[in-house]
């Protein structure tokens, strides 16, 4: 989850499953966004999605895809030792509060791993 106009270090890439170019901004965006390009499971992908309407502000989340069975599914990059603060959590609930909203049930994190 980033604000909307992010001004770090951003990845452009063309992806077959992703209309628009996939922008990424570090490296669990990147390798994610290969794993659900490779993934059989996924139909399309939808990077940095506009929270629309959200109360803290203007915020997107990571990953939205459309799965082979059509239902939407959410992904979130966070890495390990961001997970316990509090200003993530805060993000994190409102992003998961926000999808719930919208019927979206499929909605989970991706971590980076454990050194």
């Amino acid at each position: 989850m980033r604000k909307k106009n992010y001004k770090g270090r951003c990845e452009k890439r063309v992806l077959a499953k992703c209309q628009d170019v996939c922008r990424t901004y570090d490296s669990i965006q990147y390798a994610y966004a290969d794993v659900l390009q490779e993934s059989e499971d996924i139909k399309e992908i939808r990077c940095n999605v506009l929270l629309d309407g959200l109360e803290m502000g203007d915020y997107t989340s990571d990953f939205v895809c459309v799965k082979s069975d059509g239902i939407l599914m959410v992904r979130e990059c966070v890495f390990r030792k961001f997970l316990l603060k509090p200003m993530t959590v805060k993000l994190l609930d409102a992003s998961r509060d926000y999808w719930l909203r919208h019927g979206v049930t499929d909605w989970g994190l991706v971590i980076d791993e454990e050194k």
